[in-house]
């Protein structure tokens, strides 16, 4: 349906802010590299033995075709196919590096899947694990990661070790088989304790390094601080030899990673977010609700944009339910929703499917996924496109390690609640990561949110300082600022300058409150008060300081929380929150620098929107602030809190999308293990749900990408009603 307004408007959005585009998406001819050309491909690999196996179960992957594989997925719509060759236990072809699969007998499938694939102009990418041990490391015990104490770590391959040759071997075999490239899975250090590796080779490195010994442990003092950039040195030059070892042997083929910068992961994987997302042809992540959440999906997939500006990134999902390997299938509409939220956040995506044991396909797996594979593809147009961003979240991997730690939740919970306010308040947003923000990266927002980030670098807050006297809006939350380099408690906050106030003290409670008075419903500081109660005591569960003004305004009052006689003694936990007791200090502290202003939160509204009590009025609280200091945006969605809106931008067409994707899972109920924590339900019904776009300018045209969505056209109002898990908005200007 398309809607004409009578007057033609001005050029869309002269000062509109964008990022770079990913590239996803667009028909490009075949001299372009295939992953600049994908939209959806398929990575299939067997199940039975990612946990180990026998050597004499030759049951297991007996009918893993690659033929048959790569039939299947072509026949689905896929546009490249991912094949299991080598995996932590076997490789599956006739390698003479690992030990071949035994259920293969005189099969190789990988040629077979090269042969297809080649037949059906398919690129073949070959899927090749770093970790995982299994039989390899069991007799190569001198690529074994140790411990401090000299033992080996189980299942883990030392990255400094001669392993990196058997790597190369593994990809002179693929690469004479002639795939287009390799996806290398398992590249981190591990998903915890013990951290590796003190060998001696390791040592030897590291006392050449620095001139000393490497520390007894994590220590987290400066030895700590010179083991974890020569983990992250170590990480980065074995992909980069292996990467170069490819080129130098075949150029045209690729390579990618599997990337693990991302939250949830920490500093015990050894990868920091750019310096390992920048190694290969493009980044790879995955998400799925299983591991990373419902609003993971759309967050990895920033942030992976983030980490490689500029570049394509893929981001595989999978058709199981709970798992990779759990043989399952998950319904249509909740594969087409994690999908098109992908897509619109300019993913090309691969789904990958675990075979049953025997190596055979599921039917009605592929039946789905070829639906919402041709779903995709025939909306092909509407995605890839720049993304329009009003809101930079800013991650600090240095907090993550120094006050993170190894519980990292504790560093990610306002990080990860700031996005969730964003994405269910509608507020477009993006990320911008500390290791590679500039000067001109963070003036492309208008707002930049510092979510309780402690560990802030001298450098760090000269950047913001200009950002801010620019013009630029900054958030500050709960303790950002407010420790040293090196994650110790600070006595006072480095970013006091542009807070316009000095620290007088860190709480020690978690279960704080804010007042916000019906005094501050006058101008200028109603907007704070939107869909917040007056005079109300509201938590805000997370950190807290209470602060001084000096040059700020302050707003509103800060509750430190009341505690039992016997909670006083030590005799009583605290995890559990009590009512609010006496003031202590502002709850919002507005200072004016430069040609902006540093709005500053005393608690952590970021942090308790992703608590075990996350309110609504803490979410708003967050959000209000971003419509306090950027009140009038050139764009303006409001839909349910359930669907997620992507806004993007096609300049040379002069076309704006609204994307707007519904997570509506069906309830639950406790699960058998790990109660309360419930397993999150499956998307199966397609909802009917209402929205209205507000613009600054009248468009020239609105239409639809399909017939489940309807709009009407009121001057610089749009209204729609989408009858799907996914509607776009096409609005020419």
């Amino acid at each position: 349906m398309t809607m004409r307004p009578r007057r033609l408007s001005v050029p869309l959005l002269l000062a509109l802010t964008m990022l770079a585009a990913s590239g996803a998406g667009t028909a490009l001819g075949d001299d372009v590299p295939w992953f600049r050309r994908a939209l959806v491909g398929m990575e299939v690999g067997p199940t039975g033995a990612q946990s180990g196996s026998d050597p004499s179960d030759v049951g297991y992957a007996a009918d893993f075709h690659g033929r048959e594989v790569v039939r299947r997925c072509a026949e689905a719509g896929s546009e490249y196919v991912v094949i299991w060759a080598r995996d932590g236990e076997y490789a599956y072809y006739d390698s003479k590096v690992a030990a071949k699969c035994p259920g293969l007998g005189a099969r190789d499938v990988l040629r077979e899947a090269v042969e297809e694939g080649a037949a059906r102009k398919l690129p073949i990418i070959a899927y090749c694990v770093v970790q995982q041990g299994g039989q390899y490391l069991s007799s190569h015990p001198e690529f074994a990661m140790r411990g401090a104490d000299g033992a080996i770590i189980p299942g883990r391959f030392c990255l400094n070790s001669g392993y990196l040759e058997t790597l190369k071997a593994l990809t002179d075999e693929m690469i004479a088989y002639g795939v287009d490239g390799f996806h290398v899975d398992m590249i981190d250090q591990g998903f915890g304790a013990p951290y590796g590796c003190w060998c001696e080779t390791c040592r030897k490195l590291f006392k050449a390094q620095y001139g000393t010994e490497p520390p007894a442990g994590a220590t987290w003092d400066e030895g700590w601080g010179r083991m974890l950039e020569f983990r992250y040195e170590s990480s980065r030059r074995f992909e980069r030899a292996l990467y170069d070892h490819v080129k130098k042997v075949k150029p045209g083929v690729t390579v990618d990673f599997n990337y693990h910068g991302n939250p949830p992961f920490s500093f015990e994987v050894g990868q920091r977010p750019v310096r390992h997302g920048e190694n290969g042809d493009f980044l790879t992540g995955e998400t799925g609700v299983w591991g990373f959440s419902a609003l993971g999906v759309g967050l990895n997939a920033e942030f992976y944009r983030a980490a490689t500006p500029g570049l394509p990134f893929q981001v595989a999902i999978q058709r199981g339910v709970r798992m990779y390997h759990d043989q399952t299938t998950r319904p249509l509409n909740d594969i087409r929703w994690e999908l098109a939220t992908l897509l619109a956040h300019g993913a090309f995506v691969t789904m990958v499917d675990k075979t049953g044991y025997d190596g055979r396909l599921d039917p009605v797996a592929y039946k789905r996924i070829g639906e919402a594979f041709r779903d995709a593809k025939a909306g092909r147009e509407h995605f890839g496109h720049r993304p329009v961003q009003e809101v930079a979240v800013y991650f600090s991997s240095r907090s993550r390690d120094w006050y993170g730690r190894e519980h990292p939740d504790r560093y990610f919970r306002a990080f990860q609640g700031a996005h969730r306010a964003l994405v269910l308040e509608h507020v477009p947003w993006g990320v911008a990561l500390d290791e590679n923000a500039t000067d001109a990266s963070l003036a492309a927002f208008p707002v930049v949110i510092l979510p309780d980030a402690p560990v802030i670098s001298a450098e760090e807050v000269a950047r913001f300082r200009k950002y801010v006297e620019q013009g630029g809006s900054l958030i500050v939350t709960g303790w950002s600022g407010l420790f040293g380099d090196r994650g110790a408690p600070a006595d006072r906050s480095t970013l006091e300058d542009l807070i316009g106030a000095k620290l007088v003290r860190r709480l020690d409670s978690r279960d704080n409150h804010v007042r916000l008075p019906a005094a501050m419903a006058r101008f200028p500081f109603e907007p704070l008060l939107a869909g917040i109660e007056h005079d109300w005591s509201f938590l805000v569960e997370g950190p807290a300081a209470i602060y001084l003004p000096t040059t700020a305004t302050p707003l509103g009052e800060l509750l430190e929380p009341h505690r039992t006689v016997r909670q006083k003694q030590g005799k009583e936990g605290t995890g559990w929150p009590l009512s609010a007791g006496k003031a202590v200090g502002p709850a919002i502290l507005v200072n004016a620098v430069g040609k902006g202003r540093v709005l500053t939160f005393a608690a952590s509204p970021d942090a308790a929107t992703a608590s075990e009590h996350p309110i609504v009025e803490a979410r708003k609280l967050l959000v209000n602030a971003v419509r306090f200091l950027h009140p009038s945006p050139h764009f303006r969605v409001e839909a349910p809190a359930f669907v997620e809106s992507v806004l993007t931008d096609d300049p040379e067409t002069r076309t704006l999308r609204v994307h707007l994707i519904a997570g509506v899972s069906t309830p639950t109920t406790t699960p058998p293990t790990n109660r309360p924590y419930v397993i999150p339900g499956l998307i199966e019904d397609a909802p009917t749900f209402r929205v209205r776009v507000v613009l600054s300018i009248i468009p020239t045209s609105v239409t639809t990408a399909g017939p489940n969505t309807t709009v009407t056209l009121d001057d610089k109002t749009i209204s729609a009603v989408v009858n799907d898990v996914h509607g776009v908005i096409v609005i020419r200007y």
